[in-house]
């Protein structure tokens, strides 16, 4: 197994479906989320981003406080179950509160847009 972490990629819960080319086994993924529930016995978050739901792993995370309703941000490795519901494998999390997640959205847009030119000006 390789010891070299990687980036996680800034994805929206929502892009987050099994057609998606970020749904595979062990990908390494940035998410932001509100949270919705999480179990102390568990150490199982689920956070929510409109109608889009994803359950987070925390048991590797220390010293950050769980509230329901605050907005955290998870960088981790997608697992991707038999039935093929996902967990996120959490490295890092981070409360996030304050942040507008329409803004949040629309840069994620742009940095996109931004990256897919750049790669075809460097293929023209």
């Amino acid at each position: 197994m390789s010891s070299v972490v990687k980036s996680g990629a800034l994805v929206s819960l929502q892009e987050l479906q099994p057609s998606s080319p970020f749904f595979k086994q062990g990908a390494s993924l940035r998410v932001t989320g509100k949270l919705q529930e999480y179990s102390v016995e568990t150490a199982i978050a689920i956070v929510i981003d409109g109608s889009a739901n994803l359950k987070i792993n925390t048991e590797h995370l220390r010293d950050l406080t769980f509230r329901a309703g605050s907005i955290y941000q998870f960088i981790g490795e997608l697992l991707i179950q038999p039935d093929n519901e996902a967990i996120l494998q959490a490295r890092v999390g981070r409360n996030v509160d304050g942040i507008d997640l329409n803004l949040y959205h629309q840069s994620l847009q742009l940095v996109r847009q931004f990256q897919a030119d750049h790669i075809n000006d460097q293929a023209a």
